[in-house]
């Protein structure tokens, strides 16, 4: 379809003087076809940018655990905190032994195992240091909710469990081991052998659940781990003069249960004072630039406000189709911030109340994808995406109501990963709008 209108661009027999099309889209079809019709590229309409920020994201049910942070050179400092429950299928410590056997048991040793996911973010190269501590409450929702957010905290020990120094490598290991306190393991190792905690809801009772909390001295990286990570007593049964060596696995079985706390201190950046989600802070007082952050609720507002102009060109027209070019600010990416492919593209209002996402003619969600072709000033480098269908709708409105495309980054609720975009009036990286107008 699109290189059909760009073919009609450049021919001289253009669109004839139908007027078949539904409220807000048009379709192109040969029986349009007339020698005084004519497709105009339209290139100078106005766009405006504005950056938001999101009153919470939820950051429950989304099956990673994230945990470090790190000084971002342009958004501030970021840090992620993990929150997790954890049960096991069984609460003996052997199955298959009576309760006379108990004696026979001795506690060995107890470990977080934290599985990595391969998401990482921020300069892996330098040491990341958490710790692990224990919940003094119930790992459960604010009355009248199900979630929780990227802003939800929980209390804990302040006491930790387990330190833990490395560097990550989360493309090349598979997990990392971190040794938890002796006494922590011997006492839940205890409470398993005398019976008192039997089933689940005991369990929760004596163990609410863990936060992982990355130290915020050295660590320059967020990183990313399964929920099939796992905490693991190792334990042994006496007999005579034999040794048989047992493990007990404890895991995340309802990932309901499992959040991230993600936060981003803006103080003494250009972006520090935005204002709360139902407002917006122009681009022209931003250094003409557009901000998106995922798990922190940054994102990039775009409006159209002289889309209705377009009306003017003629008695009878019809936006054919629209596109969107955004582009990165040069330099604002690196190996450590790197591009993400994709931008996904929803509809907003103008106090940015999501209304759903940009979809096509068939209702496929539609995304502004990255073209990754460099040349020696990254001229190339951008996003793009098909609006045609929006801009027709926003200028077909009949009342004062107007909607705004939202860019935000596909993984909003489980990343950290974050880009800067040019505005219209940005000295080297504009965003473009090109429209193909048709007049019948």
């Amino acid at each position: 379809m699109h290189k059909f209108i760009l073919m009609l661009v450049f021919v001289a027999a253009m669109v004839s003087c139908g007027t078949d099309r539904d409220e807000g889209e048009f379709v192109v079809g040969s029986d349009y076809l007339a020698i005084n019709n004519k497709v105009l590229l339209v290139d100078t309409l106005t766009v405006e940018m504005a950056t938001i920020n999101f009153d919470s994201l939820v950051t429950s049910s989304q099956s990673r655990i994230l945990i470090g942070n790190y000084d971002d050179p342009i958004f501030g400092k970021v840090k992620s905190d993990s929150y997790f429950q954890m049960a096991s299928d069984s609460y003996s410590l052997n199955a298959g032994s009576s309760d006379t056997d108990a004696p026979n048991y001795v506690f060995d040793s107890i470990s977080m195992i934290l599985k990595y996911d391969n998401y990482f973010y921020g300069d892996t190269t330098k040491v990341q240091t958490f710790s692990i501590h224990r919940l003094t409450q119930k790992v459960k929702p604010k009355t009248d909710d199900v979630s929780f957010y990227n802003n939800s905290v929980l209390s804990y020990d302040s006491e930790s469990l387990g330190t833990f120094s490395y560097k990550p490598r989360p493309l090349e290991k598979d997990s990392i081991n971190i040794q938890m306190n002796t006494a922590f393991g011997q006492a839940l190792f205890q409470k398993l052998k005398t019976r008192e905690v039997t089933n689940s809801v005991e369990f929760i009772e004596y163990l609410k659940g863990f936060v992982i909390v990355p130290e915020t001295s050295n660590s320059s990286s967020v990183i990313g781990f399964s929920l099939e990570s796992k905490m693991r007593m190792y334990y042994s049964k006496l007999l005579s003069d034999t040794e048989t060596s047992i493990i007990k696995d404890f895991t995340i079985t309802d990932n309901s249960k499992q959040f991230n706390s993600i936060s981003l201190d803006k103080t003494g950046t250009i972006i520090q004072n935005l204002p709360n989600s139902n407002s917006k802070l122009s681009s022209n007082l931003l250094n003409h630039q557009g901000f998106i952050q995922s798990g922190t609720g940054v994102a990039c507002r775009i409006d159209f406000p002289s889309i209705r102009q377009l009306k003017t060109i003629s008695e009878k027209g019809a936006i054919v189709d629209a596109e969107l070019i955004l582009k990165p600010i040069n330099n604002s990416y690196s190996k450590s911030y790197p591009l993400v492919d994709s931008l996904r593209v929803l509809i907003g209002d103008n106090l940015n109340r999501i209304s759903g996402a940009l979809v096509d003619s068939d209702n496929v969600e539609l995304y502004a994808v990255l073209n990754k072709k460099s040349d020696e000033f990254n001229e190339n480098i951008g996003y793009s995406v098909w609006v045609g269908g929006f801009l027709q709708k926003e200028m077909l409105k009949q009342t004062d109501a107007k909607s705004s495309l939202i860019l935000t980054l596909p993984s909003i609720s489980k990343a950290t990963d974050r880009i800067v975009l040019g505005d219209q009036k940005h000295t080297d990286n504009k965003i473009q709008l090109k429209i193909y107008y048709i007049s019948y």
